[in-house]
C-alpha cells in the first residue's frame, strides 16, 4: 500500500493560494483516474483528512492498493494527520509521498526526491517530525515568480497568495504535469519518473 499526501490548507479561502498547490496535482490526478462522478472526497474526522482509495493496476506487476489524502489540519500540522494514516495502514515512510508546493523552485519547475531536507517548508517539517524521518518521496512544485537574481520578500504571505492571471498558464501546465508524474511513478516507478520529469 502506497500514500500520496497532498499539502495544502483546509477551506474556501486558501483554495486557490499557491501553497495550495499539491492539493490541486493530487485532485488533477484524481480526475484523470476516475469519471468526474467518482471524483468525491470523504472526510474523515478519526484521520483528520480527505481521503480516497484507489487501486492501481500497472501494465507490468501486481495491483497496489493507494490512498490520497488531503490533511484538513493545517499546514502547518499536516504531519500529525500523516502520522494517523500511515500508522493505522501501517503504510512505511519510503511508501510514503508527499506533493506540495515549493518556494525554491521557479513557477512551472518541478522535481521528485527522495529526503533530504525541508527547505523551511513547515508542512514537511511537520511530517518530517511526526514521522520521525525524512526517508520518504518529495514530490516539489515551484511556485516562485521572482528571477533569479531577486530574493523573494515576505515568503509566508507570498505562498498565501493565489496567482496571477498572467501565471494562469503556467499554472495549468504545471498540475497537468504533476498528474502524470504521479501516473509515471504508479507505472514505472520513481527512477524512471524522476529521468522523465524532473526539471533540468
Amino acid at each position: 500500500m502506497k500514500l500520496i499526501v497532498g499539502l495544502g490548507n483546509p477551506g474556501d479561502k486558501y483554495e486557490k493560494t499557491r501553497h495550495n498547490l499539491g492539493f490541486s496535482v493530487l485532485d488533477r490526478f484524481l480526475r484523470d483516474f476516475k469519471p468526474a462522478s467518482k471524483t468525491v472526497w470523504e472526510e474523515h474526522r478519526k484521520f483528520k483528512s480527505e481521503i480516497v482509495k484507489i487501486e492501481w493496476q500497472p501494465k507490468k506487476g501486481k495491483l497496489q492498493e493507494i490512498i490520497l489524502m488531503k490533511p484538513t489540519t493545517f499546514m502547518n500540522d499536516s504531519g500529525f494527520a500523516v502520522e494517523i494514516v500511515s500508522s493505522f495502514y501501517k503504510i512505511l515512510p519510503p511508501d510514503i509521498f508527499i506533493v506540495h508546493d515549493e518556494i525554491d523552485l521557479p513557477l512551472g519547475k518541478m522535481k521528485i526526491r527522495f529526503g533530504g531536507g525541508t527547505a523551511g517548508h513547515k508542512g514537511v517539517t511537520s511530517v518530517m517530525e511526526k514521522l520521525g524521518t525524512d526517508k520518504f518521496w518529495r514530490m516539489r512544485f515551484g511556485i516562485n515568480n521572482v528571477g533569479k537574481d531577486q530574493k523573494l520578500k515576505h515568503v509566508d504571505k507570498f505562498v498565501l497568495r493565489g496567482f496571477e492571471r498572467s501565471e494562469a498558464g503556467k499554472v495549468r501546465e504545471l498540475i497537468k504535469k504533476g498528474s502524470k508524474a504521479i501516473q509515471e511513478i504508479l507505472e514505472h516507478g520513481f527512477e524512471t519518473a524522476m529521468n522523465k520529469y524532473n526539471s533540468k
